[in-house]
């Protein structure tokens, strides 16, 4: 795993960027305590696409003479490495940043990226929460009202198609997904489709039910994308390595079975508690349970989010 966040025990974080008082135990404190001395690797995709690890969620970086079209942001401490980083891909200046939603760490590079050239696009709803101080309860962490500056200012409500430096980008709003304001980008001559947190490549994801994020939702984006790709299509998650059509198929499947599980036990009246004690993950523990939401965490996000 190329990113330091494993290092912080089994809680989760996927969220913002400021200073603000804060529970010192929260996870988010914690994963910036820990990106602060990580190092930032690059894997290299196909045309001119390129993978940053190490700063939070994964960045995506199209390089072309036009420009570098970027896709999240990661946590702002990381900011002289992934300059460093983004230096070493060309001298082509930032031109675009898209957040594939409101978390930290997917935004809290917002500010400076935009003062280095980056117009930031968005969701609608990424906007409003990072216009606003936005609470997390699983994280015990309130983050403070961005910039204006580090907001996007091109939104997209359902879809958008560029045209930049030879590629054609295609974004995608489909709705609620693991946040009530999901975008995911397709780069279609590369091939290289990058989804954000609706998948997390080999782990349990995090679902941000206090923001309109869902379990049966992270599915339904699952299987769009499914639909949407081939075997030939190299596809990013929010988290963990570049995966494959197969490896989202495998994740999908995983979901569909916990929620299927613990749904059947809360229809009979079982609580909280008594769902955790069954286990309903243990046959995909060792698989996806070793970043930072164990199986029980991950239990309680679904029971959360379904009926």
């Amino acid at each position: 795993m190329k990113n330091p966040i494993a290092a912080v025990a089994l809680l989760v974080v996927t969220g913002l960027p400021l200073a603000h008082a804060a529970d010192p135990n929260s996870p988010v404190v914690k994963i910036n305590e820990a990106t602060a001395k990580a190092d930032i690797t690059v894997e290299t995709l196909r045309g001119n696409v390129s993978v940053l690890y190490g700063s939070g969620g994964n960045i995506i970086v199209y390089t072309s003479p036009q420009g570098k079209f970027v896709i999240d942001s990661g946590i702002a401490v990381s900011k002289d490495k992934l300059t460093a980083a983004l230096n070493k891909l060309g001298p082509a200046p930032l031109k675009y940043l898209v957040n594939t939603h409101y978390h930290w760490d997917h935004t809290d590079g917002n500010a400076w990226m935009h003062a280095a050239g980056a117009t930031i696009i968005g969701a609608p709803q990424t906007v409003k929460h990072l216009s606003e101080a936005t609470r997390v309860d699983d994280w015990s962490y309130t983050f403070d009202v961005w910039p204006k500056e580090a907001r996007p200012t091109i939104l997209v409500k359902d879809s958008k198609t560029m045209e930049f430096g030879g590629e054609q980008v295609m974004i995608r709003n489909y709705g609620n997904g693991h946040t009530d304001g999901d975008l995911w980008v397709y780069l279609k001559k590369a091939d290289v489709l990058v989804l954000g947190d609706t998948f997390w490549n080999s782990y349990y994801p995090f679902i941000d039910n206090e923001h309109g994020g869902s379990v049966g939702n992270t599915i339904a984006w699952a299987n769009k994308a499914i639909d949407a790709t081939t075997d030939h299509t190299q596809i990013v998650p929010g988290h963990g390595n570049t995966g494959t059509r197969a490896d989202l198929i495998a994740w999908r499947d995983m979901l569909v079975s916990v929620r299927d599980q613990v749904t059947a036990l809360k229809k009979q009246g079982k609580t909280l508690e008594q769902v955790v004690a069954a286990k309903p993950t243990a046959a995909y523990d060792a698989k996806y349970g070793a970043y930072v939401i164990n199986g029980e965490f991950f239990t309680k996000l679904v029971y959360d989010g379904v009926k």
